[in-house]
């Protein structure tokens, strides 16, 4: 191969990579340092059987009714960055939400093997029934968590962050 061909070449195959460093770039800016710590496609309602103590998960008590949603989604990146989406999250005999507001409580363990709860700000839900709409809620909110957040659990919570009505699982 002539030198000025190798030349050609070196340069091509350096635009090539420098193309794909570029692409690789632009995917990592736009999704950051900001991973995924807990992606979520359900929650699971109190079911009876974890009425008030009884119910009782990483220091946050079940209601005094069972509860059942009809989906949800959740995201909590690394950073604290956390979406919290439910349809239908009602009381389970009534069909109903009478809660206007929700909380959302993300629980981690520390490395002392500490649960360490931090609750957002309240947020509105639709009150009434699911088949009208009720029970419908989205926050998108950052916590602080701890480094490491072990077994991350996202709740959505009465309006006072007393009692779970939804937690991570399926």
């Amino acid at each position: 191969m002539s030198r000025r061909r190798t030349t050609s070449l070196a340069a091509l195959l350096a635009a090539l990579v420098a193309l794909a460093g570029m692409s690789a770039g632009t995917v990592l800016a736009e999704k950051g340092d900001d991973g995924d710590l807990l992606k979520a496609e359900t929650m699971v309602g109190v079911p009876s059987t974890m009425l008030l103590a009884a119910g009782t998960i990483r220091t946050v008590p079940g209601p005094g009714a069972p509860w059942t949603l009809a989906s949800a989604k959740v995201v909590l990146s690394t950073t604290g960055h956390l979406v919290v989406k439910v349809e239908g999250l009602v009381v389970a005999t009534s069909g109903s939400n009478p809660s206007a507001n929700f909380r959302a409580i993300v629980s981690c363990l520390d490395s002392t093997n500490t649960v360490v709860n931090f609750t957002t700000a309240q947020f509105p839900a639709t009150i009434g029934l699911a088949t009208a709409g009720g029970g419908d809620a989205k926050v998108e909110t950052d916590v602080t968590l701890p480094h490491p957040c072990i077994a991350p659990i996202v709740f959505v919570t009465n309006a006072a962050g007393t009692s779970w009505f939804a937690t991570t699982g399926g």
